[in-house]
Parts: C-alpha cells; sequence; structure tokens
C-alpha cells in the first residue's frame, strides 16, 4: 500500500502555470479600463474570456486602459483579462501588397493566411523628418 502511494506521490505533476489575470471595470468606445494586471507592460497583447485580444496603452497604478481589436460589445464588466506577455507586432513585407488584413494583420480576404517570416512592433517610433525621403508623387488609397 505505502509503495503504490509513494509510486503515485513521486508521479504526480507539481508543475503550476501562473497567469495574471485582472477584471474588465468598465468598457466603451472600444477602450476597456482593466483591474489586476499589475506587471502588464506597455503595448502588450492581451486576452478577453470572450476570446478577444487587446493592447495594453495607459499604465496607470490602479488599473490598465486597453484597445480592444474587434467589437467591444462582446466584453462586460467583470470578465477577466490575460496577460499574453507577447508585445504587439505584425507582419511586414511584399507579401501583404494586394492583401486586406485586420488591426493584427491576419487576412481578412479570403486569399489565405499572408506568408510573411517577417514581423515588427506595432509602436516603433518613426524616423524623423530630416532622415526621410521627400515625397515626390501622392499615393492613391481608395479613400475618399
Amino acid at each position: 500500500m505505502s509503495s503504490i502511494l509513494e509510486e503515485r506521490i513521486l508521479g504526480a505533476d507539481t508543475s503550476v502555470d501562473l497567469e495574471e489575470t485582472g477584471r474588465v471595470l468598465s468598457i466603451g468606445d472600444g477602450i476597456a479600463r482593466v483591474h489586476g494586471l499589475r506587471n502588464v507592460q506597455a503595448e502588450e497583447m492581451v486576452e478577453f474570456s470572450s476570446g478577444l485580444k487587446g493592447m495594453s496603452l495607459n499604465l496607470e497604478p490602479d488599473n490598465v486602459g486597453v484597445v480592444v481589436f474587434g467589437n467591444d460589445k462582446l466584453i462586460k464588466e467583470g470578465d477577466i483579462v490575460k496577460r499574453t506577455g507577447a508585445i504587439v507586432d505584425v507582419p511586414v513585407g511584399e507579401e501583404l501588397l494586394g492583401r486586406v488584413v485586420d488591426a493584427l494583420g491576419n487576412a481578412i480576404d479570403g486569399k489565405g493566411p499572408i506568408g510573411s517570416k517577417t514581423r515588427r512592433r506595432v509602436g516603433l517610433k518613426a524616423p524623423g523628418i530630416i532622415p526621410r525621403i521627400s515625397v515626390r508623387e501622392p499615393m492613391q488609397t481608395g479613400i475618399k
């Protein structure tokens, strides 16, 4: 009997998976105020219990402002929000030419996934005005 107990104790999985979570205090206009994410980084991806993702921006002492990537009507006060530990980045490169993507760079045009292997953080600082090449020809975007 004791050998069976000893075998089960020694074979038990002792790993602990700790996730830092918070709760939605308020939601409106695509911004969620979240309490409890003490160690979240600026521009870190977070995930709501509804499956929607967001990006932490306003890091205040008692709450965090999170920009919601999607329909904020799917989020309600009290929902759980968890950290992902990843800074928001998107695919870049020629593979995106002619494609339609969402805010996270996921294809939404029905032509399959984006094949780009290169990714860049969304919060990169733009180059200064002096090192930039002058715009000599305006680009047509199709937006009126």
